[in-house]
């Protein structure tokens, strides 16, 4: 990792590793383990957790911006399988919002810096 890598990066895990997401668990078992001080980001480097956001209007190295468009549309496809199978916690109205949101995510990261 060199220090003089000035683009903000996605984490390699797009939306698992978010506060979003740490903040159940945290809600449910008290508080969580601290955040990584190093993590692999979509392109394959490994930077500064600060140096990474979940934000498309943050993010600006464009292979994480492509890593994070496609992640998001394979966990929108997987949430609406999810919705449609019988015994499902989810039911097929909320995948379909969830899929809504992570489709939307994917178009903004697929989206050109301006």
């Amino acid at each position: 990792m060199g220090g003089s890598d000035p683009h903000i990066h996605v984490e390699s895990k797009v939306g698992h590793d978010d506060a979003a997401v740490r903040n159940v668990p945290a809600s449910t078992f008290g508080p969580v383990g601290d955040l990584p001080s190093l993590v692999t980001t979509g392109c394959g480097v490994r930077v500064a957790y600060a140096m990474t956001s979940p934000r498309p209007d943050k993010v600006t190295c464009l292979a994480c911006r492509e890593h994070a468009r496609r992640e998001h549309l394979r966990v929108a496809a997987w949430v609406e399988r999810l919705g449609g199978m019988p015994g499902s916690t989810v039911d097929p109205v909320q995948a379909k919002q969830a899929a809504d949101r992570h489709r939307e995510l994917a178009e903004k990261f697929g989206e050109a810096e301006g």
